[in-house]
């Protein structure tokens, strides 16, 4: 572990090796587990203005689920959280022709039509942010649903903090991804 400002950091994000394979898993964080997409007090509001805009990207049973249950819910743990379709599926979640789960937000973000891409929960995976009153630790979440991703990325050489630059860069700024790149150097070269 080590500290970058107010985060500490785990040296799996420099040592371990990720990139998404979609066509191996089909998407299966977002319709395997037992708990909705983690969420940030802000995003709640976002995910209910958002929503008539989204709603004609999903499917019907995610319409019924976020109707029934809202745009987000708070878990049994005090979690926000998105909504589940009987306990297994992400409400907004959405199928290709190939059967891939998609994120209907992110497909009306790809259309232009929100400009909100996702929760970032999502888009760090497999990286998971833990805030503490202090501190947030920031953490690798090893999941053997993505044992293909650690293939490949093993196979294309891509550390974790790389593959999840953009949505570093989005959670914690430029200057936190720039400071842990040196140190991902200096680790890398012990």
């Amino acid at each position: 572990m080590f500290q970058l400002g107010k985060t500490i950091v785990s040296e799996d994000l420099i040592e371990k090796e990720f990139v998404c394979n979609l066509s191996a898993c089909k998407g299966a964080c977002c319709i395997d587990g037992d708990a909705g997409a983690p969420l940030e007090k802000e995003e709640t509001k976002i995910l209910e203005e958002i929503y008539p805009k989204v709603k004609p990207f999903l499917r019907k049973e995610g319409i019924a689920a976020i109707e029934k249950q809202g745009t987000w819910i708070t878990s049994d743990f005090g979690e926000l959280e998105t909504p589940l379709i009987d306990d297994a599926d992400c409400a907004y979640v959405i199928f290709d022709k190939k059967g891939t789960a998609l994120c209907a937000i992110e497909e009306a973000y790809n259309q232009g039509i929100v400009d909100w891409k996702k929760p970032v929960s999502c888009h760090l995976y497999p990286v998971r942010v833990k805030d503490y009153s202090e501190f947030a630790a920031v953490n690798y979440h090893k999941w053997e649903i993505c044992d293909d991703a650690c293939f490949l990325g093993k196979e294309l050489q891509v550390p974790v903090y790389k593959f999840v630059k953009q949505a570093l860069i989005r959670k914690f700024g430029q200057n936190w991804y720039d400071e842990l790149e040196k140190v991902a150097e200096k680790h890398l070269k012990k």
